[in-house]
């Protein structure tokens, strides 16, 4: 038997710690060393049961599972003694009586520490698979967060496909300008979950789906930077990869692997992130002159926090925004000034100024004149 030494040492420090005796198992469920508080004559057999469902559930979840053994009405933890990936035995804890659990020694909290506690014991003694149990653990929460995608999909009742697509776009879209892999995994997790839910019957449509979100992905990776080139040489390979799947984890991992390759493509252009972002920034600016926009709505649409674009936008033009803002809307109102006969009144309330004596006020400060004056000049010199 594995580490009986180990097992003394561990089994000193556990007493010591929680008051608590341990069991060595063997690999048939057999004690080798070691007594349980709550071992009863006649019900080995009973025991023997909990203490292997109490080590394989531990094995299945990656963490320490805690088990009521029927026989003695007590909570019970153990943890798998492995060699490599094998698992050789097992270490059994706990005997706590289930209505002494609400008293001030044995809460469920102490009961939780106390598991893990004897986890971190037998880890530390190199008597268990750490890594492969931290797969398990892995492994079990992404199912979980699955599931949970399923039961917040089933809770909204999405009519369809769709509607999945177009509510979790704008996400994706921002994490992929801003390279966050993690967010867009997030989200490209929570499209597929609905993509299968409601389109599990007909492949032929999750795969257009699947398309569209490539494609989607692609033009926003371009946008942000991409070499366009790349990105179309390593979608055709794809693409054709894709006309051969059928299989649900297939597609999956498909669409994943075309994500990271997007994401890798982003991150090879060094200047990307600020000038690319900064650039979808004037462009919101532009486009909303004539509304009452704020930094925050600027950074938004650049996929940036407002004091990071606060600070860009001083290092990459020598403004703030607001001093951008402004004079991107003098330079509106001086082109309208020379090129149409709209009123005075009209063109301060297009380029976003709300009062026109405000608007004269900031625009004699910029130009020298007041829009009057700039309109009666412009013309003038093309006499």
């Amino acid at each position: 038997m594995k580490g009986l030494s180990s097992f003394d040492q561990l089994a000193g420090r556990y007493f010591k710690e929680f008051g608590l005796q341990l069991l060595l198992l063997d690999l048939h469920g057999q004690v080798v060393c070691g007594q349980l508080c709550c071992s009863q004559p006649g019900s080995d057999l009973w025991c023997r049961q909990a203490r292997d469902r109490a080590i394989h559930e531990t094995l299945r979840w990656g963490e320490p599972y805690l088990h009521l053994c029927q026989s003695s009405g007590c909570i019970i933890w153990g943890i798998p003694v492995m060699d490599n990936a094998q698992v050789v035995g097992g270490i059994i804890s706990g005997g706590v009586p289930v209505d002494g659990c609400s008293g001030e020694k044995w809460n469920a909290e102490r009961i939780r520490k106390a598991a893990h506690r004897l986890f971190e014991l037998v880890v530390e003694a190199n008597l268990t698979n750490a890594a492969l149990l931290e797969l398990r653990r892995l492994d079990a929460e992404r199912e979980s967060r699955r599931a949970e995608a399923i039961h917040e999909l089933k809770s909204k009742c999405y009519d369809s496909i769709r509607d999945i697509y177009l509510r979790e776009e704008p996400g994706l879209l921002a994490s992929i300008k801003q390279g966050d892999r993690n967010q867009a995994r997030e989200i490209l997790n929570r499209v597929l979950v609905g993509i299968y839910f409601l389109g599990r019957d007909r492949p032929s449509l999750l795969k257009s789906f699947l398309l569209e979100l490539v494609v989607m992905m692609s033009r926003t990776a371009v946008e942000a930077g991409a070499e366009p080139s790349e990105l179309l040489g390593a979608n055709f390979s794809s693409l054709v990869e894709l006309a051969s799947i059928s299989d649900e984890a297939e597609l999956s991992a498909w669409l994943v692997s075309m994500l990271e390759r997007i994401m890798d493509s982003i991150r090879e252009q060094k200047a990307y992130p600020n000038t690319v972002l900064l650039t979808a920034a004037l462009q919101f600016m532009e486009m909303n002159l004539d509304k009452d926009i704020s930094r925050d709505d600027a950074a938004a649409a650049a996929c940036m926090s407002p004091s990071h674009f606060s600070r860009l936008m001083k290092e990459k033009f020598g403004r703030s925004f607001t001093e951008l803002l402004t004079q991107m809307r003098v330079d509106k109102s001086k082109e309208l000034l020379r090129h149409t006969d709209k009123s005075i009144v009209r063109i301060c309330l297009e380029c976003g100024f709300n009062d026109q004596s405000y608007f004269t006020k900031v625009f004699q400060r910029c130009t020298g004149c007041t829009p009057r004056q700039y309109r009666l000049n412009s013309r003038s010199s093309f006499r």
